[in-house]
């Protein structure tokens, strides 16, 4: 019998389907001559690539069109589709914010009351109002909102936010945020043992890529008598490993930590006698 194959949806262009494809081929699956192609196979793994729009792989994904599919969570909320949300995958980050004209003021989101406002996600736009019992008029709009206040379409907008550029240059200013998105993995709900498993080994894969982007692999030299005290601000996957140096009353540290935690440690850990400190990159942690 002819083994299943998983089918990712993944959008056809644009900053997501590029970090996609790159966990993808970080995780040793490799998809060649993709570019001018809507489906493609993977070289070395049971899985198919179907390039779509980033809206679409919702509605795929619960057709079982795709049987997986990678997407922004404000897309999947938007969508309102019935998916299993298996993983965040940590990147594609941004939020979805409600902006206005920079010379007005802004109190709460109470201000909003009777206003009206243009976006391309109404759905969530809508639950948040009615959440905080705000009674707005929202227009719909397929392409950019950013120009609607200054046409005096809508007097506010909302829309995802990355650096606020575009907002700027528009003449608006970030007012209130409703919700922070990531890129997702999310998953039919009827996939076969099969295709399950296909996904597991996935997992196993891209965890162990996205787990060492974070952690970074330090070597330090220290002299005996500061190792237990060094130990206690480095504590590794399980416990550093010691091992002697050939200068006598010298060790050298070996331990993995998150990146964050060895700059707020750094000074410390000098002051405490480490020396000779290196930082490394790690490629993959297998749990």
């Amino acid at each position: 019998m002819e083994r299943e194959v998983l089918r990712l949806a993944i959008q056809k262009k644009g900053r997501l389907s590029e970090k996609s494809l790159e966990l993808l081929k970080a995780a040793g699956i490799r998809v060649d001559n993709y570019s001018q192609q809507l489906l493609v196979k993977a070289n070395n793994f049971d899985l198919e690539l179907l390039f779509i729009r980033d809206d679409d792989i919702p509605e795929y994904v619960q057709d079982g069109v795709a049987d997986i599919g990678i997407v922004g969570e404000n897309e999947i909320l938007e969508s309102g589709k019935n998916l299993d949300v298996i993983e965040k995958l940590g990147f594609g980050k941004c939020r979805m914010s409600i902006a206005i004209p920079k010379e007005n003021s802004f109190n709460s989101i109470i201000d909003l009351d009777g206003k009206s406002i243009a976006t391309s996600y109404p759905k969530i736009l809508k639950n948040y109002l009615d959440e905080n019992n705000v009674s707005a008029s929202i227009h719909f709009i397929s392409g950019s909102v950013e120009i609607t206040p200054s046409i005096n379409l809508a007097e506010a907008i909302f829309d995802i936010v990355s650096t606020g550029g575009t907002l700027r240059n528009n003449g608006l200013k970030e007012v209130e945020v409703v919700l922070k998105s990531e890129a997702v993995l999310v998953a039919n709900k009827n996939l076969s043992d099969d295709k399950k498993e296909l996904l597991d080994q996935i997992l196993f894969r891209t965890r162990a890529v996205n787990k060492a982007k974070n952690n970074k692999y330090i070597l330090l030299n220290a002299p005996n008598d500061s190792i237990d005290e060094i130990i206690k601000m480095l504590p590794g996957a399980k416990s550093p490993t010691v091992m002697p140096l050939a200068m006598e009353g010298w060790s050298s540290v070996h331990t993995v930590i998150g990146e964050d935690d060895f700059w707020g440690k750094i000074e410390i850990l000098k002051s405490a006698g480490a020396e000779g400190i290196l930082v490394l990159p790690i490629e993959k942690i297998i749990a």
